[in-house]
Parts: structure tokens; C-alpha cells; sequence
């Protein structure tokens, strides 16, 4: 007599905006700010989006960006802890460097560490020679690797990144190379450092000046040359939020640091904690029949994740179109699911609020009577 079939019927869309806790629409993300850069990109690793872009896949230049791959294929090469004995060619390279000298034995970390952190091109240099046998070969394996990761717009010449035709890359590869490298912790440690010291009790600085200044800097690569400008990848990660920018061709170096923050502050913004599950709410109320008030449905417990400010997020709620008594309370009647996209960004049994006893039969009897009283009532009433 109940008519309650267990029918998973009732699907039931919203929106969600999100704003710290809270459930308002109508946020707009502000623009991405002006910036002297030639080229820059901002990419978020919560949703994978380009949240602002400016000539992101135009070959330049890279300069010392390009250390970031000469790091990662010798230390997939290389154990850290073994010698190299440094070549002359290796000591001959000038600017910036550790001062190797020819037929030292020096550890590969000490070259990483001064590949990545000075930005010695002394020390990527030996590194290449020691990994590849010698530099075109192992020229050879950093561009094997950057097709390997789909860097369409890159093509290296050299494993240090000074000026030498065809040696370019983009803002958007910079990226990627950047996430990729920083998934080595050898690498991830020295490109975040502000300072570190060689085996022989030297202490080498960052050339990176947003290390230990700008909060919740992660790591991130320098590079100045005359065709390159100055340019700089940095990874952040504040609340869950984590955002990978690249910028080619700033004017100078304080240009390039403030270029690169604003970017980073930018990004970040573009997302708020939000309680995109919340166990206050009601997500349903399902008929249960005999004339009882409806079961309500809620989620077990809160969800917080970071969300887009500028696009809101899609519920499905799917429940029963009826539901059988008795229901303990907790009892999993529901499911949420919720997007950006096509993204689920989470996904929440819905549950009963109370447990409901099923009627007795003098209940049931009782409302049998009632509705029978009603319908003889519709039928005389003219």
C-alpha cells in the first residue's frame, strides 16, 4: 500500500561557488596584472588550467632555465655520491661558475648542487661529460628527454644555457620542465634552497630571490643572458594550492622578481578553501510514505578542498524516489558527486539525519483510514 520501490531516481543539480566556507555566487576573478615580461604563463596544479598566459609558446632564448633538464638527466644517471674528475673543457667555461679545476675529483653533487643553486656553468658542464660521455652526446639525451615530456617549442644546444643559436625554449615548456625536475628530491631540495655547502666547506648562495622571501616558495630556476633577458620558473604551494609560473624576457632583474611574484600572488588567488561538502546542509529529502514528514539526507562529514574563485562547481545529488522503513541514522541512502568541469572533485555518500521506525499497524491502519475518509469526502464533495 506504501508505494515505496527502492527507485534511484531523483538526480538533482547546483551550483556551488567557492568562497572559503562559504555558498555565494556571483565572484569574479580579478585580471591577471600587468606584467614586463615577453612571455609568462601561470598553471595550476589543482585543476591543470592555464589561469594567464602572454606569448607562452614562442621559442626565446632560456638561458640558465636550461640547468633545470641538465640536473634531471644526470641525476637519473648518476649516483650523487660518486667522483667526476672535471674535464678542461668543463674548467674553461666561464661566468658564472664554482671555479673547478681541471683533473679535480669532485662529487656529482657537489655539480648538482652548484648546477642548480649558484647556477655554475662549470659545474652543468662537468655534470654533462660526466653523464653523457661528453657534451653533444649528452645534448643529445637532454633533447631525447624534452620530447620525452612533449616540450614541442624546446631544442638544446648546450647543458648551460649560455647564448648559442637554436638553444630556446618556451614560457609553457619552462613549466613543465620545472614540475617535472621538482619531482626529484635531490632536485627539489637545491632548486629551493637559498644557500648550500659543497664537500669542501664551501657555502654557495641562491641566485633565485624569491627563496626563503616569498611564502611558500617552493623551488624555482634563474637564468640572464643578453638574448634571454632575465627569466625565471618558480613553483608555490600555500593551502593546498599549488601554482607554477615561468617568465621569459623581464627587463632586468628586479623587474624579473617582481614580474614573477605578482604572477605567483595571482595565481594563488585564483583559488579559496572551500567546504564544498558540508555536513550542516540538507542535501534531500526523500518521501518515506504512510504519511510520515520526509527523511532528510546529509553528508557524513565535511569536504574541504581548494575551488576555482571564478568558475563555479556543479552538484549531482542522486537518491532514492522513495525510501523503505525502517532507516537506521548514517544509513547510506545517496551519493554527491561534485565537479569543476568534468573534473570530480569530490565525491560523499549522503546519509540518513534520524533513524525512523517503521509504523506499526495500528499506524498504518490509522492513516489507511484517513486517506480513505479523503477520498470518500472528494467523491460526495460537488
Amino acid at each position: 500500500m506504501t508505494g515505496v520501490p527502492l527507485l534511484w531516481a531523483t538526480v538533482i543539480r547546483g551550483l556551488l561557488c567557492a568562497v572559503a566556507a562559504l555558498s555565494l555566487c556571483g565572484v569574479v576573478q580579478a585580471a591577471a596584472p600587468a606584467v614586463q615580461a615577453s612571455a609568462y604563463v601561470v598553471q595550476s596544479s589543482v585543476d591543470g588550467h592555464t589561469l594567464a598566459a602572454r606569448g607562452a609558446d614562442d621559442p626565446r632564448a632560456m638561458a640558465s632555465l636550461t640547468k633545470l633538464m641538465t640536473a634531471l638527466v644526470a641525476v637519473e644517471r648518476l649516483d650523487l655520491a660518486s667522483l667526476v674528475t672535471v674535464s678542461p673543457a668543463a674548467a674553461r667555461i666561464g661566468e658564472s661558475t664554482l671555479s673547478l679545476r681541471a683533473g679535480a675529483r669532485v662529487p656529482v653533487r657537489d655539480l648538482v648542487i652548484g648546477t642548480l643553486v649558484p647556477s655554475a656553468n662549470d659545474a652543468a658542464t662537468a655534470l654533462a661529460i660526466a653523464a653523457g660521455g661528453s657534451v653533444p652526446r649528452f645534448v643529445e639525451l637532454m633533447n631525447r628527454r624534452g620530447r620525452a615530456l612533449g616540450l614541442r617549442g624546446t631544442t638544446y644546444r648546450n647543458p648551460h644555457g649560455l647564448d648559442e643559436p637554436g638553444h630556446v625554449s618556451t614560457a609553457r615548456d619552462s613549466a613543465i620542465l620545472l614540475r617535472t625536475a621538482l619531482r626529484m628530491p635531490e632536485i627539489r631540495r637545491y632548486a629551493g634552497a637559498a644557500t648550500a655547502r659543497l664537500s669542501d666547506g664551501r657555502i654557495v648562495e641562491s641566485t633565485d630571490n624569491l627563496v626563503g622571501t616569498f611564502p611558500g616558495f617552493v623551488a624555482g630556476k634563474t637564468g640572464h643572458t643578453s638574448a634571454a633577458g632575465w627569466s625565471q620558473v618558480g613553483f608555490a604551494r600555500v593551502a593546498g594550492v599549488g601554482v607554477t609560473v615561468a617568465v621569459l624576457g623581464s627587463p632586468s632583474e628586479a623587474q624579473r622578481d617582481r614580474d614573477l611574484t605578482a604572477l605567483l600572488r595571482f595565481g594563488l588567488r585564483s583559488y579559496r578553501p572551500s567546504r564544498i561538502v558540508d555536513p550542516t546542509r540538507t542535501y534531500a529529502a526523500v518521501p518515506v510514505g504512510w504519511g510520515e514528514p520526509p527523511l532528510r539526507l546529509v553528508a557524513p562529514r565535511a569536504v574541504v578542498r581548494p575551488a576555482p574563485v571564478a568558475r563555479s562547481l556543479t552538484e549531482l545529488v542522486v537518491v532514492p524516489a522513495v525510501v523503505r522503513l525502517p532507516v537506521l541514522a548514517g544509513q547510506r541512502l545517496g551519493t554527491l558527486v561534485v565537479r569543476d568541469g568534468p573534473r570530480v572533485v569530490a565525491r560523499s555518500a549522503l546519509v540518513a539525519a534520524e533513524a525512523r521506525r517503521e509504523p506499526t499497524r495500528i499506524d498504518k491502519a490509522a492513516w489507511l483510514a484517513r486517506r480513505t475518509g479523503h477520498h470518500l469526502v472528494g467523491l460526495v464533495t460537488p
